[in-house]
């Protein structure tokens, strides 16, 4: 047999089924032993990211709202209505936890059953807290609204703590609006972005206790298919993955960055050349794109190997924007390109 040179296939989150039992069941017949965390689909409300988290905001009478165009999303906004002062901001049950327990009791049933393999763990996406801040407040609210946004989440995430076994469990913190903040796509805030925004993604995985499995979905945006920058080349996520790194005070189990589909080329991946990972992190690539299959995914794969010896595969981001009836053939290219990566 072959050494192996991947870790295999990961799972960003999103599956456009009817439940997660049969996200689950489907990821298992098609991925099988690929796997080593098993999300649960984010099916429901859950599918379009956080924008289920509108209603959240709404039902929040120290709110008033505006509709806002960024040319990338249309939705509301919210800013905090005159006389509002930022202790008056209290979070109502943000769903994250509730949906978690519900997902991992049919986890734990199939566990049970043996159709999970014991050693798999129940993968947990959460945005992190400055995602649905920047999603749906407007610029003028955010410092006074995220630390609540956090503090709320945080509760949350103690929840999931509380009703998974550590030794099952893995948190995922889905890393988006960082990078248009980084990028300049849109306004911070911040007297030092970098620095502020390191400081975060540091304190949220320094939050997830030490015995529960730990990563990081690096992304530039997935709404309509498109980006809200497409990234010059893996720069600034190879900076972000190395400070995660070196300063996080826990184990760091996986980071994920995204590949766009057109970009094959040494110039993109040649800053991974500097990715100075831990030796327990694994790094997985999401190079596979439906629209050209295992020849383009071929094409990215090997860029890719130019410069980073070892890694899995994924999709860029999730796949709750697919329509389901393509789910099962995108999880068959998933295996095709992960066999490819082992060789």
């Amino acid at each position: 047999m072959k050494p192996r040179h991947s870790y295999g296939v990961h799972l960003v989150g999103s599956v456009p089924l009817a439940d997660a039992r049969g996200v689950f069941r489907m990821a298992l017949e098609k991925l099988g032993d690929r796997l080593r965390r098993l999300p649960d689909g984010e099916t429901g409300a859950r599918s379009r990211w956080v924008h289920w988290q509108l209603g959240v905001f709404e039902s929040m009478d120290v709110f008033e709202s505006e509709v806002v165009d960024t040319g990338y999303i249309h939705r509301a906004q919210f800013r905090l209505k005159p006389g509002a002062r930022p202790r008056d901001v209290a979070f109502p049950t943000l769903g994250y936890a509730k949906a978690a327990r519900e997902s991992y009791a049919e986890f734990a049933r199939l566990r049970e059953r043996g159709e999970i393999p014991a050693h798999l763990r129940f993968q947990v996406c959460l945005p992190t807290p400055l995602a649905p801040v920047t999603s749906f407040v407007l610029p003028e609210s955010r410092a006074a609204v995220e630390p609540r946004y956090e503090e709320r989440l945080f509760v949350e995430l103690d929840e999931i703590v509380d009703a998974v076994p550590s030794d099952r469990l893995a948190i995922q913190w889905d890393t988006a609006y960082e990078f248009a903040l980084l990028e300049g796509v849109m306004p911070s805030g911040f007297a030092d972005p970098q620095a502020e925004i390191l400081e975060r993604l540091l304190r949220i995985g320094n939050r997830v206790p030490a015995e529960v499995e730990l990563g990081y979905h690096l992304c530039y945006g997935d709404s309509g298919h498109r980006h809200f920058k497409d990234p010059d080349d893996t720069a600034k996520l190879a900076l972000v993955a190395n400070h995660l790194a070196r300063d996080l005070a826990r184990p760091l189990q996986w980071i994920h960055l995204p590949v766009p589909r057109a970009r094959s080329d040494e110039a993109y991946f040649e800053p991974l050349s500097t990715l100075a990972l831990r030796a327990e992190t694994e790094l997985y690539l999401g190079l596979i794109h439906f629209t050209d299959g295992l020849d383009g995914a071929r094409r990215r794969l090997s860029a890719a190997a130019r410069y980073v010896r070892r890694f899995g595969v994924a999709t860029e981001c999730g796949l709750g924007r697919r329509p389901p009836g393509t789910i099962a053939a995108l999880l068959d290219l998933h295996a095709r390109v992960s066999d490819l990566a082992a060789e």
